[in-house]
């Protein structure tokens, strides 16, 4: 009997394609396999992803305008409106008007929701640590300061970081 033939990767035979070498990809690849597993987590908690990085973004800012939790939450602001509402109803967050500017709205925690919150802050910690632990050589430990600098120099206005609410 003879052995089963090997078939040698792509990268084996014609080196590192653009893409499996491509920052961009990368980037995006890492972070949709870390973020599964933590979204499924978060999933049986009852969240959403949204919702679940809005209440992360209140546990430490408590009172951010739609506006910011659109860009934290990674989605169009009014589809993030409708999930503000519907965790409103479901007890997790309230809307109140700014005391400066009654035209603005801000989302505050309930109690619950911070409970929620705390809890998946916690386990959330947790994960990363256990993420960054894989990464050999120190390499975790530069790079959250190195992806941070990039996003500074690439946003440098503070559009999609986490800059306070004006």
């Amino acid at each position: 009997m003879q052995p089963p033939e090997t078939v040698p990767s792509e990268d084996e035979t014609q080196g590192k394609g653009f893409v499996s070498d491509y920052l961009l990809y990368l980037l995006a690849a890492a972070s949709e396999a870390a973020s599964a597993q933590f979204h499924a987590h978060v999933r049986t908690h009852g969240l959403r992803v949204p919702e679940w990085r809005v209440l992360a973004w209140l546990h430490d800012r408590d009172g951010a305008m739609i506006t910011r939790l659109a860009r934290i939450s990674l989605i169009e602001q009014s589809r993030l409106t409708r999930i503000i509402i519907q965790m409103e109803e479901r007890g997790l967050v309230i809307r109140k008007g700014d005391t400066r500017d009654r035209r603005r709205v801000r989302v505050h925690l309930t109690d619950k929701g911070r409970q929620i919150a705390e809890q998946l802050v916690t386990d959330a910690r947790a994960h990363e640590t256990a993420l960054l632990a894989q990464l050999e050589g120190g390499d975790g430990a530069r790079l959250k300061p190195a992806l941070a600098a990039l996003l500074a120099r690439l946003d440098p206005d503070g559009q999609t970081r986490g800059e306070p609410d004006a």
